[in-house]
C-alpha cells in the first residue's frame, strides 16, 4: 500500500507510533544509520562532482573535441547534442533502469552499479582523444561518456533516495532525506573548486592540453572510494520484498499512474527553482543586471555553502511539523517572490548575494524533503523505479531547460518573462502540495 492509502496520520505521532510494527512490510531500520548516511552521501557527492566537472570545463572540452571550422558536418551536431541534451535525456532512462535494479536486486546493488558507472564514464571523458588525433571518433566517445553519466545520475537519485529514507530511524526521514542535496551541493562545490584551482595554477596552454582531464581522472579515483564505502552498507529492502516476485520494468507506471503524476507535480516547480537559483542565477545576473562575472561566481559559491547548511535544519523541521508546511512555504514563497527578487538584481555583489540566499531559504522547503516525500509516495515494491523515472523526466523537462528558457527570453527581448515563468510553475506545484496528505508521521513500508 502507498502512503496515500494508509488512512489518517496519527495525530502528533512519529514514525515509531504504536502499531507500526504490524504495518505490512515494516521492518526495523538498519542498525548503523550513520554508516548508511555516509555511504549514500559520499557516493552521491562523487556522482555530482563528476557531473558538474563537465559543466565547469565545457569550454576546454569543446576546444579540444569540437574545434571550430571542422570540415565534418557531424561535429557541430554532435557537439550540440552532447553538451545540451545527452546528459539530461538519459537521466529518466537511468532512473527507470537503475530504479528497477534497486527494486529487483536491492538498493545496495543499484548504488554499486551507479557509482562504478559514473567512475567509468568520468574516466572515459578524461581519456577522450582530441579531434586533431582521432577525428570524428573524439566527439562520439564524448557523447558515449555523457550518455553513461546521465544514466548514472538518473539511477543514483532513484537508488540513493530510496536507500537514504529507508535507512532513517524513527522520526528522522526528513533529516536523512536532506543529505541528498547536502551531498549534491558538496559535489558541485568540490568540482568548482578543483576547476578553479587548476585554472589558477596552470598556464592556459597546459590547461587546454591536458589540465582539463585531471578532474575527470580524479573523479574516477573518487568513485572507487565511494564504491569501497558502499560495499559495506546494509541492505534496506526487507526480506519480504526480496522474496516477493520481481516487479516488471514499467509496473510502477502501470499500477501507480496517480503517484507517478504526483511526483511530476511535486517536482516541476522545485526543479525549475533549484536550477535557476543554484546554476543559472549568476549568468542571469550577468546578462540582465550587469554583475561582474567574478562577483557572480563568488556569490554563487557563498550561497551554495549557505544552502548546504540549511538542508538538515529544514529536514528536522519537517520531521517535527510535517512536510506540507515546508512545501507550501517553498511553492507559495517562490510564486509570490520570484518576480520581485529577480527584478531587484542590480550590479551590486551584495544585492545578488542577498537575492540568492533569500531564494535558498525558500528553496530548502523543497530540496531538504523531496527525497522523503517521494519515498513516502510509493510502496516499497516499486519505490525506486516509481520515483526515478517521473522525477528524472520532470527534471529534464523543467530543470535542465531553465538556462535555455532564460536565455531564450533574453534573446527575444523579454527577459522579464523568465521570473514570471518560475512563479507560475511554482504556483502549479503549490496546488499539488495543497492536496497532498501529510506523510511525515506515517510508518514507511519496507
Amino acid at each position: 500500500m502507498t502512503a496515500f492509502r494508509n488512512g489518517p496520520a496519527p495525530q502528533g505521532g512519529s514514525a515509531s507510533a504504536p502499531g507500526e510494527g504490524t504495518h505490512a512490510g515494516a521492518v526495523t531500520p538498519p542498525a548503523r544509520p550513520v554508516r548508511q548516511l555516509i555511504a549514500a552521501s559520499i557516493g552521491n557527492a562523487v556522482e555530482w562532482y563528476d557531473w558538474y566537472a563537465y559543466t565547469f570545463l565545457a569550454t576546454y572540452i569543446a576546444a579540444q573535441i569540437f574545434p571550430k571550422g571542422a570540415a565534418n558536418s557531424l561535429v557541430p551536431l554532435l557537439s550540440t547534442f552532447a553538451v545540451f541534451a545527452v546528459g539530461f535525456f538519459m537521466r529518466p532512462v537511468g532512473g527507470l533502469l537503475m530504479g528497477a535494479v534497486a527494486d529487483r536486486r536491492g538498493r545496495r546493488a543499484a548504488l554499486t552499479v551507479t557509482i562504478l558507472l559514473m567512475g567509468g564514464s568520468s574516466l572515459l571523458v578524461g581519456l577522450t582523444p582530441t579531434y586533431a588525433a582521432a577525428g570524428v571518433l573524439a566527439p562520439i566517445v564524448l557523447v558515449l561518456a555523457r550518455l553513461l553519466q546521465g544514466l548514472s545520475v538518473g539511477g543514483e537519485f532513484a537508488a540513493s533516495t530510496t536507500f537514504l529514507v529507508e535507512s532513517a530511524g524513527p522520526g528522522r526521514r526528513g533529516l536523512f532525506s536532506s543529505f541528498q542535496y547536502v551531498s549534491t551541493t558538496i559535489g558541485q562545490l568540490v568540482a568548482s573548486g578543483v576547476a578553479a584551482l587548476l585554472v589558477a595554477n596552470l598556464a592556459p596552454a597546459t590547461m587546454e592540453g591536458w589540465g582539463w582531464r585531471v578532474p575527470f581522472v580524479l573523479g574516477a579515483l573518487l568513485s572507487l572510494v565511494g564504491f569501497w564505502v558502499r560495499r559495506d552498507a546494509d541492505e534496506t529492502r526487507s526480506e519480504e520484498q526480496a522474496k516477493a516476485p520481481r516487479p516488471g520494468l514499467f509496473e510502477a507506471l502501470r499500477r501507480h499512474p496517480r503517484e507517478s503524476l504526483l511526483i511530476c507535480g511535486i517536482t516541476a516547480g522545485g526543479t525549475l527553482a533549484y536550477y535557476t537559483w543554484t546554476s543559472y542565477l549568476p549568468t542571469y545576473a550577468e546578462l540582465n543586471a550587469g554583475v561582474d562575472k567574478a562577483d557572480a561566481l563568488l556569490a554563487g559559491t557563498l550561497s551554495l555553502t549557505f544552502f548546504a547548511v540549511l538542508q538538515p535544519v529544514a529536514g528536522m523541521v519537517s520531521d517535527r511539523f510535517g512536510r506540507k508546511p515546508l512545501l507550501l512555504m517553498f511553492g507559495i514563497g517562490f510564486a509570490l517572490l520570484s518576480v520581485p527578487l529577480l527584478r531587484a538584481l542590480n550590479d551590486s555583489f551584495v544585492t545578488l548575494l542577498l537575492v540568492q540566499c533569500a531564494g535558498m531559504v525558500l528553496l530548502s522547503g523543497f530540496t531538504a524533503i523531496s527525497a522523503a516525500v517521494n519515498a513516502e509516495t510509493f510502496p516499497a515494491r516499486v519505490r525506486a523505479a516509481g520515483i526515478g523515472f517521473p522525477y528524472s523526466l520532470t527534471v529534464a523537462l523543467f530543470g535542465g531547460t531553465a538556462p535555455y528558457i532564460g536565455t531564450l527570453f533574453k534573446d527575444m527581448g523579454q527577459a522579464g518573462l523568465f521570473p514570471v515563468y518560475v512563479a507560475v510553475l511554482c504556483l502549479v506545484s503549490s496546488a499539488v502540495y495543497l492536496r497532498l496528505p501529510e506523510t511525515a508521521h506515517r510508518p514507511l513500508e519496507r
